[in-house]
């Protein structure tokens, strides 16, 4: 492609060398690089590209955009730029032909439910007989193609090539998770988003953000600066969790009229709850399309919460009732999100994603609404992430347990033990006994919590404590099927995990 037409729109404050020629590749990886790629410098969090400019060059580099005061190699046109980040989404853009404008985009942004809105609203948009792709935390799929998903956002150039591949492949719409650091790293701001759907906002990621205040500002800027893109379609719509006091402050501060759903009376799209059950969630929906009677195998109220923010959507698609009716019921789970694992006359045994304390606390919440038994619960926290959540990690967990194994999860460059000491903290040790991990027993009466660091073995300790009606939840990695340790990431799936301990639960018991 011919590099003034990349460059369409990037603030370049410089140029050395020719300001022509064609641009075979744009990679910001050196080790991409190929003859006539253009490589793009950026200061990441961990390493900055500045410093990887020789080798780009040394792999054929023919153009570098860089915004550090450098001196760039002689033998290749030299870019200068106010900020190189800024300006990869923007190649991405020119490089791929606005591929955003081609498809109905939809961007779902909070802290909790994003995967499970996405998959909602993939199986509505596909019962009224459109073709979907998704961009999110479990992977990304369209067109029968599935890949894993290194980010839950892509970055900025690589999510403009999957758009591309999408509207080339016919896709017509694309519902993609928007994670706070995609915003606060500029990864969508060149994105035409017809819709934007906010969930709801607990603690998370202040590993990153730093405080509560400045984690909202990210997901703000989402609805605040991105969403009102006027596009093909016109700005973006809001559909806002009308009943999260932080989705008021995105309606109050976002100076825009958007579509509100919840339990409440003054929601357009208002749940009225039919009954919640283990068997599932019925409900009726009150919009502007009437009364919409509904029935999902998903379970809790978090989950029609969930449903409200697919279904408010639709309706904003102008989706016809029926599809979404249909739509609704066909969606029976999501990987790693309350998946049950166990069946016939096991013990429950659940494996969620649940990371913060908020949705940990929905998800045992949820679960006491149904139990017959006692509840065992096995988390850990990730290593390298928000150390100001583990000890109320801890707290929730043992406040509505009668059981809880506190493990490792992904402790990465962390010392687990010291992860799980700092889990430990927050438990009211007056409440809750600690109790050695052979000293525990599921049929005592009083609640009490263990450490056992060896994840496998606080999942087998947790299958094997738990009597005919007890519930199993092993909270943390869900989907995940890897367990990161140091720098190594090693083949790990609680899924798997769980139920070869049930199948030698059952096999002991053969024996017996």
């Amino acid at each position: 492609m011919e590099l003034s037409h990349l460059l369409k729109n990037i603030d370049v404050l410089n140029i050395k060398g020719e300001s022509g020629g064609d641009v075979v590749s744009v990679c910001y990886d050196s080790k991409k690089c190929g003859p006539g790629s253009l490589f793009v410098a950026i200061p990441g969090l961990s390493r900055d590209g500045h410093a990887f400019i020789p080798e780009a060059v040394a792999g054929g580099a023919r153009y570098i955009m860089y915004e550090k005061d450098i001196i760039p190699p002689p033998e290749v046109t030299a870019i200068k730029v106010a900020n190189s980040r800024r300006a990869l989404g923007i190649l991405g853009k020119n490089f791929y032909r606005r591929p955003s404008a081609e498809l109905c985009l939809i961007g779902v942004t909070g802290t909790n439910g994003k995967t499970t809105v996405t998959y909602l609203l993939e199986a509505i948009l596909r019962a009224a007989g459109y073709r979907t792709g998704v961009l999110g935390t479990v992977n990304y799929r369209f067109q029968q193609q599935v890949v894993p998903a290194p980010n839950t956002t892509p970055e900025s150039f690589e999510f403009q090539k999957i758009l591309r591949e999408m509207a080339d492949q016919g896709v017509t719409h694309v519902i993609a998770e928007v994670s706070s650091h995609a915003v606060d790293l500029r990864r969508v701001d060149d994105c035409e988003f017809a819709l934007g759907i906010f969930t709801n906002l607990s603690q998370d990621h202040l590993d990153y953000h730093k405080s509560m205040e400045q984690y909202f500002q990210a997901k703000l800027r989402f609805f605040r600066e991105i969403l009102p893109v006027d596009g093909n379609r016109g700005p973006g719509k809001m559909i806002i969790n009308g009943d999260d006091p932080w989705g008021q402050r995105v309606l109050q501060e976002a100076n825009r009229s958007g579509l509100k759903f919840g339990l409440q009376t003054e929601s357009e799209v208002r749940g009225e709850i039919v009954s919640l059950a283990a068997e599932g969630i019925k409900a009726v929906i009150h919009s502007r399309q009437g009364a919409l009677a509904i029935s999902s195998p998903l379970i809790g109220r978090f989950n029609l919460y969930n449903i409200l923010a697919a279904v408010a959507a639709a309706i904003a698609l102008d989706v016809p009732a029926d599809f979404i009716r249909a739509g609704v019921a066909a969606l029976t789970g999501v990987p790693g999100r309350l998946q049950k694992i166990s069946h016939g006359a096991e013990p429950a045994v659940f494996v969620d994603y649940a990371h913060t304390p908020d949705a940990l606390l929905r998800v045992l919440q949820n679960l006491s609404e149904f139990r017959r038994g006692k509840i065992i619960t096995v988390l850990g926290c990730g290593g390298n992430r928000d150390r100001g959540k583990r000890p109320l990690m801890g707290n929730t967990a043992t406040a509505h347990s009668d059981v809880t194994i506190i493990t490792s999860d992904n402790p990465r460059g962390e010392d687990p033990l010291q992860i799980i000491r700092e889990i430990e903290g927050g438990v009211d040790g007056k409440s809750v006994r600690k109790l050695l991990p052979e000293e525990v027993s599921a049929s005592r009466g009083d609640r009490c919590f263990t450490l056992l660091p060896d994840r496998q073995q606080a999942i087998e300790l947790a299958v094997r404590l738990a009597g005919p009606d007890d519930t199993v939840l092993i909270a943390g990695k869900g989907h995940e099927d890897y367990q990161i340790i140091g720098k190594e990431r090693l083949p790990f799936d609680d899924r798997l995990v769980a139920r070869e301990a049930l199948d030698n639960r059952r096999n002991s018991e053969v024996r017996l």
